[in-house]
């Protein structure tokens, strides 16, 4: 078992919904705080009576949009844990935040209550862009929130997307030169991905907009890779990017097959138990996630066994996100499996002569190229 052990809690409300999101997120005006605080306690409370020996090595706080919590429901989150589990000296504790004005005022009640890293949902640095995003913020708004971040904490980040309508080459390589100029040791940069159920989907099939074609977004995608390696924040992930030692702990948890406990309505985790491996899922819905916990002390669906044969899948699947790919030593326990029975010379040596992937004496990693088309890459390697 690893010793990887991450606290996720899921705040579920926006102030409104980005028309890109297909996250669980809901927009509410009359949320009782208090109520809140009381059962992400309680569900916290049933997965350490699972978990009493584990020592937490990172907290996320994701959503919806978390900085719209109280501090204080975080510094009652905070302290519950550590009457828990122990927590290591390093924890990295992160919140996702919104750069709009009335949020960021919040950063140093954040930091006093414990959070001790935030990323901050950008998105742009284009006024016309982000009214296209959905967002309610500003150019302006997000670099001023940038500076109170640099202010009040050691480690921040932030998000950009690109490939966004009419963007070109050249303009977004204009826009990651300015990026540049804020960064703290590590940028998040995703693509522009139509999902299904937004309202950009039917935005998108009506023909409101188009994106970039695939060839220009694979540009983009390798002039970003190319300006942030000579900026000193090479690629870690398929998305993200930072200085040595930066990297999002929490993050390197999921993707390299560490456990995780999901707190909050909709929160997926992974959790080993007696050596068997568990997925978790919460109700998504907010208002019956609450009146579960309060009824039954949790609002969890049954736990699912995770077979052998699916933690080497799941195990892959993340870990090749990775530049650093995945050790054998995760295979084999995992899979109980020798590596070299489920990766045989006849599937990965044509991978490795394509250019897709290498080998060394500890581990298999996507290359530059394999990396760009994972994808396609895990469909051949599982």
């Amino acid at each position: 078992m690893s010793d990887l052990f991450g606290i996720y809690i899921h705040w579920p409300f926006c102030a409104s919904k980005c028309p890109y999101c297909d996250f669980n997120s809901h927009v509410s005006d009359g949320i009782d705080h208090e109520a809140w605080a009381r059962n992400y306690l309680r569900e916290l409370d049933y997965v350490a009576e699972k978990t009493p020996e584990r020592n937490v090595t990172s907290i996320f706080f994701g959503g919806g949009t978390p900085s719209l919590m109280k501090p204080d429901t975080v510094e009652k989150i905070l302290t519950h844990i550590r009457k828990l589990w122990t927590v290591a000296d390093d924890v990295e504790i992160t919140l996702e935040a919104n750069p709009t004005s009335i949020e960021a005022s919040k950063f140093k009640d954040f930091a006093k209550a414990g959070i001790t890293r935030v990323s901050v949902g950008i998105q742009s640095l284009r006024d016309d862009d982000l009214k296209f995003l959905g967002r309610q913020h500003s150019a302006e708004q997000a670099l001023e929130a940038l500076e109170i971040a640099k202010e009040n904490f050691e480690r921040y980040s932030f998000d950009l997307i690109y490939a966004r309508p009419e963007q070109t080459l050249e303009a977004w390589g204009t826009e990651l030169e300015e990026a540049l100029k804020h960064e703290n040791g590590h940028i998040s940069l995703y693509q522009l991905t139509i999902e299904q159920g937004t309202p950009f989907y039917t935005q998108h099939a009506r023909g409101d907009f188009a994106v970039p074609e695939q060839d220009s977004a694979g540009a983009m995608y390798e002039l970003t890779q190319e300006v942030l390696t000579g900026a000193g924040l090479p690629a870690y992930e398929v998305s993200n990017h930072a200085r040595v030692g930066q990297e999002s702990h929490h993050n390197l948890t999921y993707w390299r097959y560490g456990d995780y406990a999901g707190i909050g309505p909709g929160a997926h985790g992974r959790l080993t138990l007696e050596g068997d491996k568990f997925a978790t899922r919460t109700h998504r819905a907010p208002e019956i996630w609450l009146s579960r916990v309060e009824e039954h002390g949790h609002g969890y669906h049954d736990f699912e066994l995770v077979t052998r044969e699916n933690r080497f899948t799941e195990a892959m699947m993340m870990g090749m996100r990775l530049v650093e790919g995945v050790p054998f030593e995760r295979i084999e326990a995992e899979s109980g499996k020798d590596w070299q029975v489920l990766l045989p010379e006849a599937k990965i040596k044509p991978l490795i002569e394509s250019g897709y992937i290498s080998l060394d004496n500890v581990s298999i990693k996507p290359t530059a190229e394999g990396i760009q088309r994972l994808n396609g890459l895990l469909g051949l390697l599982l």
